[in-house]
């Protein structure tokens, strides 16, 4: 069980690479923390930590954890949170069976999840694991908006090291592939309600039968209420055309989603995606498959599974692939498709990396080639589609004189698509889909068939005020160019331009403030940033966490070393560590070479700003030394080229912490705000310094070798210790 005692800054346990890097840097972080008198203690949001948490009834009394999301729910609503959020899972429906299996095997009674549950408890325990699908943890966390971008010392360094870049040439038949029509985009309607409202939703069949589909759903007033649908039949046929179309064209096809994030809507559209790849298959053997378990939501890979009886099934397949167009790949070597796992492309990581690389993707063959992105729905889709028009023509952003684009991002409160998991449905029969506020007022209506994807979204007005003014605050800073990226073509985003107009003009800043569409803004950021300029882009939540990603890995190679600061709405600091999507093959590295290459620079860069917070917050002065001393380790450790390795035998994540704990040691012993804590960690930075040759020769002699962690998503502490803390001299030291 966790200690409730709330500490003065909560560092969270999470998954995979980052959770394994904080077996190693977590002790430090405390031992410089104690003897400031700062506690830092931990809270479990990993998914394991999740999944253990909703079932106590099937534990023993041991096993048993208590809710620490629901607990940080709470405390982020206070001007007392200070927590340090490190990436966890968002977890598909085959990483929490994965993860379920895993637990169960580890002695833990939980249940299974049941694909097709019929009994009244059956239907409890998919509710409960559905709820910790998808975006579970930051929807309940940000409780702020986003200010995420590259620290200074971080973009003085890519600028001064470039990464290598993929090369770009007029030629390449890269491109981007949109529905024409019948997606999200399209059919979006939006209204602001003028008062505080409840409504429910309702599937009026052609007879008149109602069906609520969701009831009670309460908007305060100023709340922006969108309503879409994706329509199959529009949806089956673009992918059909798109597959014949890249086989013409000589291309890898690829599919582009957020089946994490946007945990209803996008596994629905991903399973579209597997049966039209495997077409002839499903008409052929469709009742067997369906008689096997076989769901084409959850991939190819669990399709192969479930078949892998049936020689007859598997030769289609076979024959069907010899006949489509080659696929992109996730791993070549271990025959892994775009299409095997939902989890394993993320648009917004694979996007970036696809035009770092110049345009190419992977294929079966084991080398690059052009590619057909299919991003079916156009909200955002033109953002990928414009950046590759604009390298087309102009070549691969030059990092070394590359300006930067940096973000304020409407996030909180569960705003716009993120927030719109229990407000969407899978169409069972054609009708028409309403949404009646409590008061009869219909705001929402639309045509819809079978297997059509209906959903809402909203974003509340608090939020919304909130986002401007941290925009207006972040242009008076920097005095950068900034645009908000609103489409006046789109219904939800003209609602929004409605509401942020205004208030621009009271504050007499609509001047220095331009509002564009997506692709419009894309091209002028590239513009503007090619030049060496910088500018600052004020966005809803889903184009937040794109760019966030897109801009840092053409600007710095990674999204993981990105300040991330979300001012929360009550006071509170909740300060982010950047992305994860590499995590998974970190972990992979270092269970088969002991090599871990996760770079904590992110959290370095959090670390630092939490301290400084606590010190302002708070009125804590050695909070903020602390802070400040941890800025300059992380200068340090990039200007010494202290960053992990790519390969087993080099300094890897666990030096990096030795080398950021040396240099903090060594600024805290060498500041002169405050003698007492000067002295204090003088002898601490000796010992470092000292201890030098024998810590990295321990460090090291860890490598080229497997390891045993006791479990992926549920490690066990012990073994996980004994790897990640390999140098018993830099253990005497910290401890």
């Amino acid at each position: 069980m966790t200690d409730k005692t709330v500490p003065d800054i909560i560092y969270t346990k999470v998954d995979e690479a980052p959770e394994l890097a904080s077996a190693s840097f977590l002790p430090i972080i405390q031992r410089f923390a104690a003897a400031a008198g700062i506690s830092v203690g931990t809270r479990d949001i990993s998914l394991s930590g999740r999944i253990i948490a909703a079932f106590p009834e099937f534990l023993t009394e041991d096993q048993r954890q208590s809710d620490d999301l629901a607990e940080l729910g709470e405390l982020v609503k206070t001007p007392e949170a200070n927590i340090i959020k490190l990436p966890n899972i968002s977890a598909s429906g085959p990483q929490l069976v994965a993860a379920i299996r895993e637990l169960q095997g580890q002695g833990y009674n939980l249940p299974d999840y049941p694909d097709a549950p019929e009994t009244d408890s059956e239907k409890d325990i998919r509710a409960r694991y559905d709820a910790i699908k998808g975006s579970a943890v930051n929807p309940v966390l940000r409780e702020g908006n986003s200010d995420r971008r590259a620290a200074a010392a971080v973009k003085r360094f890519a600028q001064a090291n470039p990464h290598r870049m993929g090369e770009w040439t007029a030629e390449s038949n890269t491109e981007v592939s949109s529905m024409p029509g019948g997606d999200f985009f399209s059919n979006e309607t939006s209204t602001t309600l003028p008062n505080a409202a409840k409504a429910k939703i309702v599937l009026v069949d052609p007879d008149g039968a109602e069906t609520v589909l969701k009831d009670g759903v309460a908007y305060p007033e100023g709340t922006v209420v969108d309503a879409t649908f994706m329509s199959a039949a529009a949806l089956s046929s673009f992918l059909d055309a798109e597959i014949a179309r890249t086989k013409g064209k000589g291309t890898l096809f690829s599919l582009h989603m957020k089946a994490t994030m946007m945990k209803v809507s996008d596994p629905i559209i991903f399973g579209h995606a597997v049966r039209a790849w495997l077409k002839p298959v499903f008409e052929k053997f469709g009742d067997d498959m369906q008689a096997l378990g076989v769901n084409p939501n959850s991939g190819l890979g669990d399709l192969l599974a479930r078949v892998k009886d049936r020689s007859d099934i598997l030769a289609e397949i076979e024959a069907v692939r010899a006949s489509r167009p080659p696929i992109y790949m996730v791993d070549s070597d271990r025959g892994i498709t775009n299409l095997h796992v939902p989890s394993d492309v993320i648009i917004d990581a694979s996007m970036p990396a696809l035009i770092r690389a110049g345009g190419k993707g992977w294929g079966p063959d084991g080398k690059e080639h052009d590619t057909n992105c299919v991003i079916p729905d156009n909200s955002y889709a033109p953002v990928y589609d414009e950046a590759i028009k604009f390298f087309k023509a102009n070549g691969a952003l030059n990092p070394a004189t590359a300006g930067t684009v940096q973000n304020i991002g409407l996030m909180a409160q569960k705003a716009e698509e993120y927030g719109s998991h229990p407000t969407t449905f899978e169409i069972p029969h054609a009708g028409r889909v309403r949404m009646i506020l409590d008061d009869g007022t219909m705001v929402h209506e639309h045509a819809v068939e079978a297997g059509d994807i209906w959903r809402s979204a909203s974003v509340r007005k608090a939020p919304i005020e909130d986002w401007v003014r941290l925009a207006i605050d972040r242009q008076k800073a920097t005095g950068y160019r900034s645009i908000f990226w609103l489409d006046a073509n789109r219904a939800h985003d003209a609602e929004l331009i409605k509401l942020v107009t205004p208030i621009l003009e009271a504050e007499g800043v609509a001047d220095k403030f331009e509002i564009m569409a997506p692709r419009e803004a894309t091209r002028a950021s590239l513009e503007t940033i090619t030049r060496g300029d910088n500018t600052i882009a004020i966005t809803g939540n889903v184009l937040r966490d794109y760019l966030t990603d897109l801009f840092p890995i053409l600007e710095l190679a990674t999204s993981a070393k990105m300040l991330s600061i979300v001012k929360l709405m009550k006071g509170g600091g909740l300060f982010e560590t950047g992305a994860g999507g590499s995590a998974p093959k970190h972990v992979q590295d270092l269970i088969s070479t002991g090599h871990l290459r996760w770079d904590s620079l992110g959290e370095f860069c959090a670390l630092g700003e939490s301290f400084k917070f606590l010190g302002e917050s708070r009125n804590m002065p050695k909070a903020k030394i602390l802070g400040q001393a941890a800025e300059i380790a992380t200068q340090g450790v990039l200007d010494n080229d202290r960053s992990p390795g790519r390969k087993s035998g080099q300094p890897d994540n666990r030096h990096s912490h030795y080398w950021f704990a040396r240099y903090w040691a060594e600024a805290l012993a060498a500041q002169s705000e405050d003698t007492e804590l000067a002295a204090s960690f003088a002898p601490l930075a000796k010992a470092l310094a000292e201890g030098e040759s024998k810590i990295v020769s321990e460090l090291l002699e860890a490598q080229k070798k497997p390891v045993d962690l006791g479990g992926y998503y549920n490690a066990d502490p012990q073994k996980r210790a004994a790897v990640l803390r390999p140098s018993p001299t830099l253990n005497a030291i910290i401890d």
